[in-house]
């Protein structure tokens, strides 16, 4: 553990409120994104994130020093996204076999919403990432959680049973399910993935737009990063291009709304 978080959580437990406050800060993009990409949207990401923040604070007692603290904040993230799903998530969440058909509406080599290059370069990066996130839906809660510790969030099988709280062969045994769909429906549909699919982002800007999956108005990733994930996916040649799609998206930073709401609940201005 980095030794000042260790410190930091030392002095949480013993009552300093500041400290909390800090380890709170620490771990709190940690958290976000983690739920971000279990849930999609913001929104339910944001709430899942405070409550997350709540156990931690209120459970931090119980932190043993026997693994490092930021896997044991995996562990309580984890716990909690596996049985409590995110309302927009849910509604969204689809088998692949009817993903797939969402990817074949639509798609027009003509873009009606804009012709600022800008405009479209932003689009187009949202379509990407919405599109890809979107993905991990069609996964089941643990088969998901596993996908994103391994292939996205880097955690070799040791790690990720720790956190998930199962063997590491049933850890290995669902990512090879998870990691086999993923990869298998990328190489038949995205165009980013295989030049030889029709499918490419741009293609699909207006019918997301007409379908109200994405909002033009107010984009929930794009604004995120100065390197397109897009170009860097079409940079990388020595990672798998299925595994390069999710590790190039962006980390994203917490709404300010979550401090603001911790900070009310420890009572510090």
């Amino acid at each position: 553990m980095n030794e000042n978080l260790k410190e930091l959580v030392e002095k949480a437990n013993s009552g300093d409120k500041k400290a909390l406050e800090r380890v709170i800060i620490e771990i709190k993009d940690l958290v976000y994104n983690l739920s971000l990409k279990m849930l999609l949207y913001p929104e339910d990401a944001k709430d899942a994130t405070q409550e997350i923040l709540i156990r931690i604070i209120t459970h931090l007692s119980t932190y043993k020093h026997k693994s490092q603290f930021t896997t044991w904040v995996y562990r309580v993230a984890t716990n909690y996204l596996l049985t409590e799903k995110g309302k927009k998530a849910k509604e969204f969440a689809m088998p692949f076999e009817n993903y797939e058909d969402l990817i074949d509406l639509g798609q027009s080599d003509v873009v009606r919403y804009s012709k600022n290059e800008g405009v479209l370069s932003l689009l187009e990066e949202e379509v990407k990432v919405s599109c890809t996130q979107g993905l991990l839906l069609c996964l089941n809660e643990e088969d998901r959680i596993v996908y994103i510790l391994s292939e996205i969030l880097d955690f070799n099988s040791i790690e990720g049973s720790e956190i998930m709280e199962i063997t590491a062969e049933n850890f290995r045994k669902k990512l090879s399910r998870s990691r086999t769909k993923i990869r298998n429906f990328l190489n038949k549909k995205c165009g980013l993935v295989n030049s030889k699919n029709p499918c490419r982002c741009n293609r699909k800007i207006d019918f997301l737009i007409d379908q109200q999956i994405i909002n033009p108005k107010n984009l929930r990733f794009a604004h995120f990063s100065s390197n397109r994930s897009i170009d860097l996916v079409q940079q990388i040649s020595d990672l798998e291009k299925s595994i390069a799609i999710y590790r190039s998206t962006p980390d994203f930073p917490a709404p300010d709304m979550v401090m603001k709401t911790i900070r009310q609940i420890l009572n510090i201005n």
